[in-house]
């Protein structure tokens, strides 16, 4: 994941740095210090301390240059990995929908991903794709399902 999001992302600088708050999951360290000069990089981590599977403690820590301990926040992932979760039973947890090969993973998270930025309206009736100026309309399943996909020679 985070080779993919160097990939995707513009490289920052000590003047535009990269701003990223994930959980107390050292991997993402690892990662970071991997791909990006520290002095490019405001990473902080919300640690959350469980007690019998309720929620009692939360703090944040500042790990790599001077994050704003008010901005550290995991909210936003959170709600996306829990509608993905409610939407694609591929991904709830100790599921018998489970992948068994990643193909069809990445399949299915590829049509859910074209289903919530085209197909899916928002309160304001407008898609993401809309939202972003990619497309004008919302589009239909009946027109998802039955397009002529045009290849380029």
């Amino acid at each position: 994941m985070m080779n993919d999001l160097y990939e995707r992302l513009k490289l920052p600088d000590p003047k535009s740095k990269l701003e990223i708050y994930t959980d107390g999951n050292d991997q993402y360290l690892t990662s970071l210090n991997a791909l990006y000069s520290n002095p490019c990089v405001n990473y902080g981590q919300l640690i959350k301390i469980r007690k019998k599977g309720r929620l009692k403690e939360k703090y944040k820590i500042a790990v790599i240059g001077e994050p704003l301990l008010s901005k550290i926040e995991t909210t936003d992932v959170e709600n996306s990995n829990g509608i993905l979760r409610e939407r694609v039973g591929r991904f709830v947890r100790k599921s018998k929908t489970f992948s068994q090969l990643k193909p069809k993973l990445e399949s299915a998270l590829s049509i859910f991903q074209f289903y919530w930025n085209f197909m899916n309206v928002f309160k304001d009736k407008s898609t993401p794709g809309m939202i972003e100026g990619i497309i004008d309309q919302k589009i239909s399943w009946r027109d998802f399902l039955h397009a002529t996909i045009r290849y380029a020679n």
